[in-house]
């Protein structure tokens, strides 16, 4: 068995006890206590699955469902900025196909992957619930519609 490496502070240990308390099944807590998780350590990593699933008695492999079921949990290091592209139908007929390569290529990245800079990572994501402005794109926290590669590049050149 591996060593875990990852551990939560007093405090953070009783956030995740909080949220726990929450539920009356304390895995509903899982999703909040992985994105705690997430932001303590930047990722979700195996050991961090590992020492998560110690906290709510569950098996390391049932953890790793959860995360990589979720565009949400990150299981690498991410750029400052993710950007997430919509391949859902609506998207996909709208032309996302095109935009994903066309953001491909301007980063020099495929999905999942994060540019050399650290700047960007790069998702495709199953939905992004605007079907009527595709093809569309997250970036961070904010919504991008009716893309076109023009107004692809003017995004993209607006990320510091």
């Amino acid at each position: 068995m591996t060593t875990v490496r990852a551990a939560f502070s007093a405090d953070q240990l009783a956030e995740v006890r909080r949220l726990q308390g929450l539920y009356p099944d304390k895995r509903g807590a899982l999703l909040p206590v992985l994105h705690l998780a997430q932001d303590m350590f930047g990722y979700v990593s195996l050991d961090v699955e590992e020492y998560v699933a110690g906290l709510f008695g569950l098996s390391p492999a049932h953890v790793h469902e959860v995360v990589t079921f979720y565009t949400l949990y990150f299981q690498r290091p991410r750029g400052r900025h993710v950007v997430a592209i919509c391949h859902n139908l609506s998207c996909h007929l709208a032309g996302s196909p095109r935009i994903l390569a066309h953001v491909k290529d301007r980063l020099g990245v495929d999905v999942g992957e994060t540019t050399d800079d650290g700047r960007v990572t790069l998702q495709s994501v199953e939905c992004l619930c605007a079907c009527e402005h595709a093809p569309m794109m997250q970036v961070d926290d904010r919504y991008e519609f009716d893309l076109t590669p023009e107004k692809v590049d003017r995004i993209l050149q607006g990320l510091a």
